[in-house]
């Protein structure tokens, strides 16, 4: 069990003061828990959030007791890239929920090792129920049976754990194969052959003016 301690925020109190000690503002609710804000220790959040991501259980423990909660929502500081908010959902114990997981590609594909192909992924995440406590962290999709450019894994074939059941759409195209890019010829513009013998034609008076120039005149006797 990861559990994350907290205590009651004062909501007279400047959230940038509370990060410049290195705390964060957060908040906790659900359909039967009202609206809670907390404080907490931004290093723990952290650490926490890169173990269990948005679909793991997180038990804070603040003084008005123990709730068991998922990661909703986090707002991240677009200069320092660091967590400044954090949202909690609080649900219901015995009840299944609805939650998009993050897939991991695993495995090796032969239209990609083989025939060059590249790796399309259309969904990054797959929608899921299950009880909060049997989550996954990700779920794995083999790659394998990509064979070639025409193959494709759909939701409903992709393996899930035990106790989780799938609420995407099962004929929802997860990844596939794209052939490789061929490499187009390059234009080559068409010589204008007007152009050059005009310009030809242009020196050629040329040297034969500065010729007659060149020639010294007859002398008148």
């Amino acid at each position: 069990m990861i559990t994350l301690d907290a205590q009651l925020r004062d909501e007279s109190i400047d959230n940038n003061e509370l990060r410049k000690e290195g705390k964060m503002p957060a908040v906790f609710y659900g359909k039967k828990t009202k609206s809670t804000p907390i404080t907490i220790e931004r290093k723990d959040f952290i650490k926490i959030w890169s173990t269990v991501g948005e679909s793991g259980v997180v038990t804070i423990k603040s003084p008005t007791g123990s709730v068991d909660t998922l990661i909703h929502a986090v707002d991240i500081d677009p200069v320092s890239d660091i967590p400044r908010h954090a949202d909690f959902y609080v649900f219901e114990k015995g009840k299944k929920i609805e939650i998009s997981v993050p897939l991991d590609f695993i495995g090796v594909s032969s239209a990609i090792k083989d025939l060059g192909g590249s790796l399309v992924k259309t969904l990054h995440e797959l929608k899921i129920s299950a009880d909060p406590q049997h989550i996954p962290h990700d779920i794995k999709v083999d790659i394998s049976p990509l064979v070639d450019f025409s193959s494709q894994i759909l939701a409903s074939q992709i393996n899930l754990p035990e106790g989780v059941v799938l609420v995407e759409l099962p004929y929802e195209v997860v990844a596939s194969a794209a052939a490789p890019k061929e490499d187009e010829p390059e234009e080559v513009a068409p010589v204008d052959l007007s152009a050059i013998e005009v310009e030809k034609k242009g020196k050629k008076d040329e040297e034969g003016v500065s010729g007659e120039e060149a020639s010294p005149a007859p002398e008148t006797k």
